[in-house]
């Protein structure tokens, strides 16, 4: 053994005896096979070098290592979300520190079996979704495909010309006490993971290098770089692109579907960024639409389009199952695929393995009989203990299967009456199958080793020369020594797989090496969703600002303990409820509760709570494009504004915490500002930003500004549009309304002025359309034209209610053009090429 590990060559005592309080007190469970240790208590071969390693390493130097890897995961942005609660919660990637190690020679033999039960139910999607031989022969009982909301009819006889109805393929696998490896459930739909093992081999590959590259551990580049060849190559054009199709960042894996995205020069897209034209898909961007002939769906076949399947999905492409059925774009796995997962085909599969690939399993699937047959219901409830009972199509079943799969034994009498009935009422909506024992694999817990069971998933990639099998996988380990399922949502941990090689392994990697990386200063393409996010963003964000400026006033002057029924409080109150700032008419509530109503109420669309979370709503699904400081100043403004008022607060208080809420509206704009790539995103941000504070300071200068408002309105006016210094430094007098007029709406060198917007907008605008030249003059740029044209030829002193109309009315128009420009392409022909 060498230890080049330390870097030194400890005494081989001192070894002997690190290695073995690392393993003191490690005891494998009675009638369980464990990983790393035999019956007679001895380390196996493939695992001695790990244990070397560690030993010589030392705890503090391995705990150090991995305190090091937690933060690396940390800080890279690794999650996982949780569903317990309605939106779930974001949960940093559990890594479990110590990885699964298996023997090259016994690695062969999965790969191979893996290999025969992919080609297997390959040939099972084909005649399903084919000519139905298998059905109509009796060897496969309709209800069994039929009773999964996975089969989609719709999808008969629209089986991939190219053959690629099951492109990708993971199983997951549990090994019993003899060591025989068992896949426990196949994953068809969309499987998931592949990701968080690329994620978890990169991090364990910087705790433990020396390790790594002692083992001659196999590496996974080479799997993704065959995917990533095989989904280009079912490209029909060569300026298609291959898109993955996310449900977006509310699903549990959404990190691995943006991670798997870059890394494999993917477009990262959602429903909405797609949309069918002539039975041929596209991707919506700010440059028009873009072909795309391979969706690689991470998203069940079910919500995949809502006008043939789900019609309550609003995460599908509408149009998608005709624009596979006319061949025009291949989608993988194939939409319908989701039908293999079902436990009711488990039953019939070894049989069915013998007739389509004509031998036995070499890994066959845990012992299933599907209660829908009298004869197999009737063994199941005569030796009711033996078995788990779970639902045949579902995850759960309530009530009695309400959360998953349920031991029979451990049930009481009334519990175990009640399953009986189930079994003989809905046997068709049941499977029995075998308890599984899971194998134990080592974890590092408290600077030892402690046994866990564990969950195998492996990967495999359809290729023109037979299926390619990731060597490694997704490995998760339970947090409790006794557990019977492994599952992320229930508390696991995830850690790498290791499959050493005797000879060194080339390097192969997606990854440009650090002296080769090509310089480049975009980011792809922008699709029109989150250009229009991004846009709205901007608008929500500077709309709650403006909401802010009018409640402050209130504030202020209750604290100021200002008589209710001035004429210009009475115009705050008028505005705030014309902007559905707050629902109860002037006059009616004292100022101080009508401020709090304005910042936390959550049933007024326009308060400041609502358009803060209407900000943080449109920048989660463009989370990646924000530095780590923007998000979190707009997670801040919506914990301050969420925060209880009590019942006796000041008026002070409350100005207090509206002075903090616009100065985190302020930091999120400045980060914006500094930290954002000022590329075509940015400038709808900005584009955003300018409509919504040109259109808030015409309404300022309609309600304070207009000829007959009192002179303390001006003063409003000039606090609202944040000008009062700009003001006074010019103007060493009381508030007249021509200069007022002219330094919020035609001085182009005040950054708060109409003109300024105007300005900065025809800057973005000209940027945004020299990519574009599709005509002379876009309908965007006429109307900001027309705007420009009629703010510039305006005089101060003749400023009226009718000119901010107009300029109002032209600012929405502007709105909605640059939307149908940009974010809906409403103008481009249904027959795009």
């Amino acid at each position: 053994m060498s230890t080049a590990v330390t870097g030194r060559a400890p005494h081989e005592h001192d070894l002997a005896a690190s290695r073995g309080a690392l393993i003191d007190g490690y005891r494998p469970l009675p009638g369980v096979r464990d990983e790393m240790m035999d019956e007679t208590g001895a380390v196996r071969p493939h695992w001695q070098p790990v244990l070397d390693g560690l030993a010589a390493l030392g705890p503090a130097e391995v705990g150090r290592r991995f305190q090091n890897a937690d933060r690396y995961l940390r800080d890279s942005g690794v999650f996982y979300r949780l569903y317990d609660d309605a939106a779930g919660v974001e949960r940093p990637w559990p890594l479990s520190h110590l990885p699964l190690v298996i023997d090259p020679q016994e690695w062969q033999a999965l790969a191979s079996g893996l290999a025969q039960r992919a080609t297997l139910l390959e040939r099972l999607f084909a005649d399903i979704y084919g000519r139905g031989r298998l059905v109509a022969e009796g060897r496969l009982p309709a209800a069994a495909v039929a009773g999964s909301r996975e089969f989609l009819r719709p999808l008969v006889g629209a089986l991939p010309d190219n053959g690629a109805g099951l492109s990708l393929y993971a199983a997951d696998l549990g090994r019993g006490p003899d060591g025989r490896w068992w896949v426990l459930a196949d994953r068809t739909q969309a499987p998931s993971g592949a990701g968080y093992a690329l994620e978890n081999r990169i991090t364990m590959g910087r705790a433990l290098p020396e390790l790594f590259e002692q083992l001659h551990v196999v590496r996974l580049a080479g799997f993704f770089q065959t995917l990533r060849a095989e989904m280009t190559a079912l490209c029909r054009n060569a300026d298609s692109r291959v898109c993955l199709l996310t449900p977006g960042p509310l699903n549990e894996t959404y990190f691995e579907h943006a991670y798997l995205a870059r890394y494999l020069g993917f477009v990262l897209v959602e429903g909405a960024d797609l949309t069918v034209r002539g039975d041929t898909a596209h991707i919506r961007t700010i440059e028009g639409l873009e072909r795309t002939d391979v969706l690689l769906r991470r998203l069940d076949s079910d919500w995949a389009d809502p006008l043939e399947l789900n019609p309550a999905s609003r995460i599908g492409v509408p149009g998608l199952v005709q624009a596979v059925r006319a061949g025009n774009v291949t989608v993988v796995n194939a939409l319908g695929s989701g039908v293999l997962e079902s436990r009711a085909l488990l039953g019939f599969v070894p049989a069915l393995a013998r007739h389509l690939v004509g031998r036995e399993l070499e890994i066959p699937n845990v012992a299933t009989w599907w209660c829908g047959q009298p004869l197999e219901r009737e063994a199941v409830i005569a030796d009711l203990d033996a078995f788990v009972i779970a639902p045949a199509f579902e995850p759960t079943l309530p009530p009695l299967l309400r959360n998953g799969p349920v031991v029979a034994a451990e049930l009481d009498a009334p519990e175990r009456a009640a399953l009986i009935e189930l079994v003989r009422r809905r046997g068709v909506d049941l499977v029995a199958h075998e308890a599984v024992k899971l194998s134990t694999t080592p974890v590092w817990h408290d600077g030892r080793l402690e046994p866990r069971p564990f969950v195998l998933r492996v990967f495999l990639a359809r290729t023109r020369d037979g299926w390619a099998v990731m060597p490694g996988g997704l490995c998760r380990v339970a947090d409790h020594i006794d557990a019977r399922a492994v599952s992320m949502q229930r508390g696991g941990r995830a850690t790498d797989v290791w499959v050493p090689s005797e000879a060194p392994v080339a390097p192969v990697t997606l990854l440009p090496a650090p002296g080769h990386v090509p310089i480049r200063r975009n980011v792809g393409p922008l699709t029109s969703r989150v250009a229009d996010n991004l846009f709205w963003l901007g608008r929500y964000v500077e709309r709650a600002e403006a909401a802010l400026r009018l409640a402050r006033l209130l504030a202020a002057r209750a604290a100021e303990r200002e008589r209710r029924g001035t004429v210009t409080t009475r115009l705050i109150e008028e505005l705030m409820l014309a902007w559905e700032v707050v629902d109860t008419p002037p006059g009616t509530v004292d100022l101080i509760r009508l401020a709090v109503r304005a910042l936390n109420r959550h049933d007024t669309q326009g308060s400041i709570l609502a358009l803060a979370l209407a900000a943080r709503r449109a920048a989660s699904v463009i989370r990646d494009r924000f530095s780590p400081e923007a998000w979190q100043a707009l997670t801040d403004l919506e914990m301050l504004l969420s925060r209880t008022v009590p019942a006796d607060v000041t008026g002070a208080t409350v100005l207090t915490r509206i002075n903090q809420a616009l100065r985190t509206t302020a930091s999120f704009a400045g980060l914006v500002q500094e930290n954002m790539n000022q590329l075509a995103g940015w400038r709808f941000l900005e584009i955003g930003r300018r409509i919504e504070r040109a259109i808030n300071t015409c309404r300022f200068v309609r309600q304070f500004g207009i000829a007959g408002a009192p002179d303390e309105a001006l003063d409003v006016l000039l606090e609202l549009a944040d000008s009062q210094i700009t003001y006074r430094m010019r103007y060493v007098m009381v508030a007249a309304r021509a200069p007022v007029l002219d330094t919020v709406v035609l001085d182009p060198s005040n950054p708060r002025s109409v003109m300024f917007q105007i300005e900065r907008m025809r800057d973005h605008m000209a940027v945004l359309t020299a990519r574009l030249v599709r005509e002379p003059t876009s309908p965007p740029e006429r109307l900001l034209l027309r705007l420009n044209a009629g703010i510039a030829t305006l005089d101060a002193t003749d400023i009226d209610v009718l000119d901010m109309v107009r300029a109002e009315q032209t600012l929405m128009d502007l709105s909605d053009a640059i939307s149908d420009r940009w974010f809906t392409h409403r103008g481009e022909a249904d027959d795009t090429p």
